[in-house]
């Protein structure tokens, strides 16, 4: 059986770090996704997702998302069901988040991250000495 997910869309609120009992870090977040299918001149429709984020996945999207962001989330969804407090029965789904990824730009984030501002290394000039080079002197093909 299959169980994943890939969205990628804006983070509706700030998202805000807590800590359960035991000390492990979970974030909760909504992130808005356009629709695909639009009808000519209607307007732009779009779903909001609730995810959640546990330990180093949740201090990541605490320390570099914010309002706004755009996010790509990779994970799985997750169904529970419980009482409120009228008690009525309700259901909630959610996106359980395992990877997170930057979508927009520096320019669009507001901030930049060094990692993001160093060049990529070159690998043109690598040394090819330690390469033989194979000669095929045979034109027979061997079917």
């Amino acid at each position: 059986m299959i169980n994943m997910v890939a969205l990628m869309g804006r983070l509706t609120y700030d998202p805000e770090l807590r800590t359960t009992p035991q000390g492990t870090s979970v974030i909760r977040f909504q992130v808005a996704c356009d629709r695909n299918f639009q009808k000519a001149g209607a307007e732009r429709q779009a779903d909001f997702i609730d995810c959640v984020a546990w330990r180093q996945t949740a201090e990541f999207i605490s320390r570099y998302f914010h309002k706004g962001s755009m996010i790509a989330v990779e994970g799985t969804i997750q169904t529970s069901n419980y009482t409120d407090k009228d008690g009525n029965n309700r259901k909630q789904v959610e996106v359980l988040a395992n990877n997170v990824s930057f979508c927009g730009s520096k320019a669009e984030s507001g901030t930049v991250n060094p990692a993001f501002t160093q060049p990529a290394p070159s690998y043109a000039s690598a040394d090819n000495s330690d390469f033989e080079e194979i000669v095929d002197d045979d034109d027979d093909l061997p079917f």
